[in-house]
């Protein structure tokens, strides 16, 4: 009995999961490797959540001292709804909560780590909607701090900053308490009409200490606009002072991406950052990505505005090496870096929507060469979606796949429509060497729109596990209606630690550094 045999024969003898899933990817693995140290492919577990949903993405650290990675998401009910289960940390062993944290609305960030009370197990750091932002001791999940928002109603800068916090990065040590502190966005005013300017109030940018929660530094967007973008931290070495992107604007509203010094922030004081791109009409809500595109030795930035413009700019001159614009798209969706074509330079993978929000009518995956900037590949999967690829040189070829998810529907549904509907969630495998496109797993009935898988090596066996979200869906596509999550052991041996192996890379920090 031959290998592909051999395993189709096994995988029916499995219960309980999508076996088609196991059976391709332990071929896919297979078909060009040796396998003498294959194991079987497997569902370690899957995890069901009622009720909640999510638009956040998993991110893991050890949190009960098992050896075993564990995961944390952001999570919720419907908008502007407290919940119980505002955050949650999943036992990366089984799938059972390790605890889970109260919110007044949907966190809809992915969280930050930092053993701040030094026991040894990372603390979390996590922000959405309420505002909500919140520091949870990663061992009990019990409260550190959360940000009180009736604290600054008088202050002339931060009473705007009341509305989503964004995704937070650790900068370096800035009141000289020996920890990092954390650089955050808040912006963002969801009862603003799209293409309305009323009740549209400037983003705020700040550095907030991360051992008590103080704010240390902030200062509203120099064009006063609105923000949803999570900043980063560009730092080039020891010989550069820390700098700072972020960016204005939403999805009908112009905003530009912006570069400043973080010593000029912890002055409060953006006046003088450098614009390094502009959008009319639209604005930047997914946050760049930094990789060495010219090989300089400089990490360049690549942005993607909501109009599908992307521009590379150079880490030292900051003058644009290459943009590439998508015709008659709209882009909420961030990239996967990885070696995508045969050269040197890291390219580029996302996709973004056909149509005019809140109107999307379909996606379009889109490979970009990092060196030219030129569309390398174009293909056209799925309805609306603004979850974000990973990637890995999964069968060891020398070219890197990525994973995303897609959702099939009638992709001319109008997003607030609240009748019933049918859905297919897939996850995807793209292969770029032999033009090939893999359907890992696929759930009707659910749905995923906002959430990234992860992929790594979560019990350090040497192999490679991937996680992923599915929710329950059968009326409308932002409704949360009950979610599961669900861990696979791969048998695929790990070769190199993923570099993107979840949202925004494996550290989360948009650093691509290979």
């Amino acid at each position: 009995m031959n290998l592909k045999s051999y395993l189709n024969e096994e995988m029916k003898k499995k219960k309980g999961f999508y076996w088609g899933f196991i059976y391709l990817i332990a071929w896919f693995a297979c078909a060009t490797l040796s396998c003498q140290e294959k194991k079987n492919s497997s569902l370690v577990w899957e995890a069901g959540f009622p009720v909640i949903g999510s638009q956040s993405s998993l991110r893991s650290a050890d949190l009960n001292e098992d050896g075993v990675l564990d995961f944390v998401i952001g999570a919720g009910k419907n908008e502007f709804e407290y919940s119980e289960y505002g955050i949650l940390a999943i036992n990366g062993k089984n799938g059972e909560l390790l605890w889970h944290a109260p919110t007044v609305d949907q966190v809809y960030g992915s969280a930050t780590f930092h053993d701040v009370n030094q026991d040894g197990v990372p603390d979390i750091f996590i922000g959405g909607r309420g505002p909500h932002l919140k520091s949870i001791d990663g061992r009990s999940g019990s409260l550190i701090w959360e940000y009180d928002s009736s604290k600054y109603m008088n202050h002339p800068v931060l009473k705007h900053a009341r509305f989503n916090f964004n995704n937070s990065v650790l900068v370096p040590d800035q009141n000289g308490n020996g920890m990092p502190e954390l650089l955050v966005s808040n912006g963002g005013n969801a009862r603003a009409a799209p293409f309305e300017t009323e009740e549209r109030y400037p983003g705020i940018l700040m550095v907030i200490d991360a051992l008590s929660g103080e704010i240390l530094a902030a200062d509203s967007m120099p064009d006063g606009k609105e923000t949803y973008l999570s900043p980063l931290i560009l730092n080039q070495g020891k010989n550069h002072k820390p700098m700072v992107i972020f960016g204005t604007g939403g999805e009908t509203i112009s905003g530009s991406l912006y570069l400043a010094m973080l010593e000029d922030l912890m002055k409060n004081d953006l006046s003088n950052a450098r614009v390094l791109v502009t959008e009319k009409n639209h604005g930047f809500i997914s946050p760049p990505v930094l990789a060495d595109l010219d090989r300089d030795g400089f990490l360049d930035i690549i942005a993607i505005s909501h109009a599908s413009t992307i521009t590379a700019l150079s880490g030292k001159s900051f003058d644009v090496l290459w943009q590439q614009q998508i015709p008659d798209t709209e882009s909420s969706n961030s990239f996967a870096v990885g070696q995508f074509t045969t050269d040197e330079v890291p390219d580029l993978f996302t996709f973004v929507s056909k149509g005019i929000w809140p109107e999307n009518t379909g996606s379009i995956q889109v490979l970009i060469d990092g060196k030219t900037g030129d569309v390398v590949k174009k293909e056209a999967y799925g309805c609306t979606g603004f979850s974000s690829p990973i990637a890995y040189d999964l069968n060891k070829d020398g070219t890197d796949e990525v994973i995303f998810s897609i959702n099939e529907f009638d992709c001319n549904r109008a997003i607030d429509d609240r009748s019933a509907f049918t859905i297919e969630n897939k996850l995807v495998l793209m292969d770029f060497k032999s033009d090939e496109l893999h359907i890992l797993d696929q759930s009707k009935g659910f749905k995923n729109i906002f959430s990234t898988p992860w992929l790594g090596d979560i019990d350090r066996d040497g192999y490679l596990d991937l996680v992923h979200c599915q929710y329950f869906s059968h009326t409308d596509i932002l409704s949360f209606l009950g979610m599961k999550v669900k861990r696979i052991d791969l048998p695929i041996r790990m070769k190199d630690k993923p570099v993107w192996g979840a949202f925004m890379g494996s550290d989360g920090d948009g650093v691509y550094a290979k």
